[in-house]
């Protein structure tokens, strides 16, 4: 069997295990848990399909276990893995349809969907399989820009991390903390760093690909669907933020929601300096 069909048979495994666990628990976020695991498996497997001789795709295999491991672990800090540790937006989501229409989405969506995106942004790593060649200083180029947009994420992660852990200790403590949501740091120039770094991360696993084999071929869907699902899904987290924090709209209009740029004045601040 070769490396694309041990993971097309992983990608069938992996809907069939998140889409019964969501039916006998009623917990429809295990394609969530997976997220940052399944496709270090997909990577490695096509590092094995070269015997682990090539030494691109045992790169880019190394750089998706990094990808992983800090998404896993903010995750399971979270409690993404614990028991009820379902994503807030599918309750909000599940108020919004009936039983049929939520239970087609989850199958669709929340499942095939989402485990597909997740084998077709390795699947660069196919392309470099078929057509092997040695490292160049592109290549490093690129494995130094993904581990730069790692470090962005992870320094977001432990800005929202001790926000909210201040938040929680100022609320124990019957205090309010205003506004309600991070605004400083990285959040300072983008409303959300982590989102455009993951997504920019996948751009560079197809760029490997791209740079060395050319840009012909349909290995960029991937990224460009997962860039996608998240901006609609930031809209969508954007919208509940909205609603719940007064100040969120202001901040949507001073600072960009994934590129990270310098803040826009808006029209307080101008009658703030005109006062």
């Amino acid at each position: 069997m070769n490396a694309l069909d041990m993971n097309l048979g992983i990608l069938g495994f992996t809907c069939l295990f998140t889409w019964s666990f969501s039916i006998f628990t009623k917990d429809h976020s295990w394609v969530d848990r997976i997220w940052s695991i399944v496709p270090i498996v997909y990577a490695w497997v096509f590092a094995s399909g070269a015997g682990f001789t090539d030494a691109r795709l045992n790169l880019m295999a190394t750089l998706i276990t990094l990808w992983g491991a800090r998404l896993t672990f903010n995750f399971a800090r979270k409690g993404g893995y614990a028991a009820g540790g379902e994503d807030y937006r599918w309750e909000i989501l599940r108020k919004r349809m009936n039983r049929w229409q939520f239970e087609v989405f989850n199958i669709v969506f929340i499942v095939v969907i989402q485990n597909l995106i997740l084998l077709a942004i390795t699947l660069p790593m196919n392309d470099l399989l078929q057509h092997p060649s040695p490292l160049t200083t592109t290549d490093f180029a690129l494995a130094a820009l993904f581990l730069g947009l790692l470090a962005i994420e992870t320094v977001a992660d432990q800005q929202q991390w001790n926000f909210h852990q201040h938040k929680k200790a100022q609320q124990a403590a019957g205090r309010s903390v205003e506004p309600g949501f991070l605004t400083t740091g990285l959040f300072s120039v983008s409303r959300h760093p982590n989102f455009f770094a993951e997504q920019s991360q996948w751009w560079v696993v197809y760029l490997f690909a791209a740079l060395s084999v050319g840009f012909s071929g349909f290995t960029w869907v991937g990224a460009f669907v997962l860039t996608g699902l998240f901006i609609g899904s930031t809209r969508f987290t954007e919208e509940i933020s909205a609603a719940k924090y007064p100040q969120y709209r202001e901040y949507q209009k001073r600072v960009s929601m994934l590129i990270p740029m310098p803040a826009r004045k808006t029209d307080s601040d101008e009658q703030a300096v005109a006062g």
